[in-house]
């Protein structure tokens, strides 16, 4: 079986990597992938890692979307406020994985507070699954669109799921995230800049970061949420990865022990998260569809750290996951990639 796909928005660092796996997906078959300002211009121009892999050029959106009935899926790989516009507009054939914040929430008012606009399609929004596969993996095979986790989110929730599901949780969480420069996308700002990134580190957005009703909503429906979520986000002067420290009080006191033995319970089927001693690295989950999950604790106390590769379990590699799972296809295909050691 080979699936049509099309990706809209390949130039960025989204688009990038959902290139670099479907192009190597033994299911896939790239019909067409948009960029605006390199319309025309080969794929291995812009993506100097894909040359000699794909002939495939850049074109410009298609204006008749509704006739692109030929497709059995799509990628939007876009800036927040352009899927919205377009995934109505698609034939009710084709399959819809959303990279982008635009379909996540599912209140109106907290989508215009936290993304500054008002929702376009809140209509098409009801037909949307959240797509953090080892949480929803069911509803995601059932699905004909997925808007999948924002990065930061998905560190945070594979990193509470577990403790959540089994109620376990006493007084606030606070989760003490921090990301590579990526993601901040491919156009270069006074913060992304080489020379400020590379030998600083500060906060940003904090406690007011987009993701954070996205992980409060999501951690309602899985299980018992009524927590107060402390959520601050750091820049880190690396390029990829996300690591998140995650503060919480149990009901009873627990070990490391007791915490590993809850997350494998959880976990069981989910190949994609590898739990490992004390603190993962995020150089070990790099270029990878991996989430490294360790544990600390005293007592009641718990700490939980997460690993992720922000563009690839955070963003591509988990699409392609999500994928996988709505064609009906076993979701590891494409997605066995090993990093690399340094």
């Amino acid at each position: 079986m080979k699936l049509k796909i099309a990706i809209f928005g390949g130039s960025g660092y989204g688009g990038s990597e959902l290139l670099r796996l479907l192009l190597q997906h033994p299911h896939a078959e790239i019909d067409f992938v948009t960029a605006n300002e390199h319309a025309g211009e080969a794929v291995s121009e812009v993506h100097r890692n894909l040359l000699g892999l794909t002939d495939l050029r850049f074109i410009k959106p298609p204006e008749d979307v509704e006739n692109l009935k030929d497709l059995d899926c799509v990628f939007f790989a876009l800036p927040h406020g352009q899927a919205m516009e377009i995934a109505p507009k698609l034939p009710a054939n084709i399959k819809v994985v959303d990279l982008s914040g635009d379909f996540r929430l599912s209140d109106p008012a907290v989508f215009a507070e936290h993304y500054g606009r008002e929702h376009a399609a809140m209509g098409l929004q009801s037909q949307f699954v959240y797509g953090l596969t080892e949480t929803n993996r069911e509803e995601i095979k059932l699905a004909r669109c997925v808007a999948n986790p924002g990065c930061f989110a998905t560190a945070t929730l594979l990193g509470l799921a577990p403790l959540t599901t089994n109620n376990l949780l006493t007084c606030r969480v606070i989760v003490d995230a921090k990301t590579g420069s990526s993601g901040s996308g491919a156009k270069s700002a006074a913060n992304t800049h080489h020379p400020q990134r590379s030998n600083s580190f500060y906060a940003y957005k904090p406690v007011t970061h987009q993701h954070v009703p996205e992980i409060e909503q999501e951690l309602s429906r899985i299980g018992e949420w009524s927590n107060e979520l402390v959520f601050m986000t750091h820049s880190l002067p690396v390029s990829r990865g996300i690591f998140a420290s995650i503060y919480t009080e149990t009901k009873t006191e627990i070990s490391s022990s007791d915490a590993r033995a809850i997350f494998a319970d959880f976990y069981r089927d989910s190949f994609f998260v590898r739990l490992v001693d004390s603190s993962p690295d995020i150089n070990w989950v790099k270029t990878t569809n991996f989430c490294d999950i360790g544990f600390a604790a005293r007592g009641r106390q718990l700490v939980v750290f997460t690993a992720i590769d922000n563009l690839v379990k955070g963003a591509a590699g988990q699409a392609v996951q999500n994928m996988n799972l709505m064609f009906g296809l076993d979701e590891k295909i494409g997605l066995t990639l090993i990093g690399s050691n340094p």
